[in-house]
């Protein structure tokens, strides 16, 4: 089947549907009107999104049922609508209709040769920096004299927090307030399969709920996304 036959999938089980809507839920907190790429194969769905601002890619991956092992699709839809098709008591959803992506859907993480980072530290430890970071945050907005807290100032500060490194990982700390922001640091079983990965210019934390992947940008570290064909 191709991406123009076909019009529904349906999820191997409930809680895939569940943990997508959730997902989708919280992009569209942060932005009304995002994107989300959708790429179908070997019986699973990869769902990519960005939330706004962290310049990074969330992705949530779902296996299929059987009967859907032999689509093949790539396209790129609203997520809003999106997750207004998912019927989380059968699993199925709808196909919304394709809609002209935002440049960051033409650059992807590599599909393989991604080898294993040493040094992350653990799911607490990393809930424990965002929440510590956060905390800085609001505590240098509020010394702010009054003339000078305005947006411009907020963003300053919030890039420099933002873009320190987990230890000495090269990771920067946005990727993990992406993670915890979209669901993927939430409590999870002890010796959970928690790993930072890299392949080429990109990182990826990985974790039992979905990836947060970052490309580098030349020997000055890790920034926005540059927009180049997949």
């Amino acid at each position: 089947m191709t991406a123009t036959t076909v019009r529904a999938l349906r999820l191997a089980d409930t809680a895939e549907a569940a943990d997508l809507a959730a997902f989708l839920g919280r992009l569209i907190r942060y932005d009304r009107a995002a994107a989300v790429r959708l790429q179908v194969g070997a019986g699973a769905v990869a769902v990519f999104g960005r939330p706004p601002a962290l310049e990074v890619l969330a992705i949530r991956t779902a296996r299929l049922r059987e009967e859907t092992a032999g689509v093949r699709l790539d396209v790129t839809v609203s997520a809003g609508e999106l997750l207004e098709s998912i019927d989380e008591s059968t699993g199925a959803f709808a196909l919304p209709a394709a809609v002209t992506g935002p440049p960051w859907t033409g650059v992807l993480p590599p599909r393989g040769g991604w080898r294993q980072v040493p040094g992350l530290p653990g799911p607490a430890a990393l809930r424990e920096a965002v929440a510590a970071a956060v905390a800085e945050f609001r505590t240098r907005d509020e010394a702010l004299p009054a003339a000078h807290r305005d947006r411009a100032e907020r963003d300053r500060i919030g890039r420099e927090i933002w873009s320190r490194t987990v230890g000495d990982t090269g990771l920067p700390l946005r990727a993990v307030h992406a993670a915890r922001s979209v669901g993927f640091l939430r409590p999870m079983p002890e010796n959970a399969p928690v790993a930072l990965l890299r392949a080429a210019a990109w990182m990826r934390l990985r974790t039992p709920y979905g990836s947060i992947a970052v490309r580098e940008t030349g020997a000055g570290g890790i920034g926005a996304l540059s927009v180049t064909p997949t």
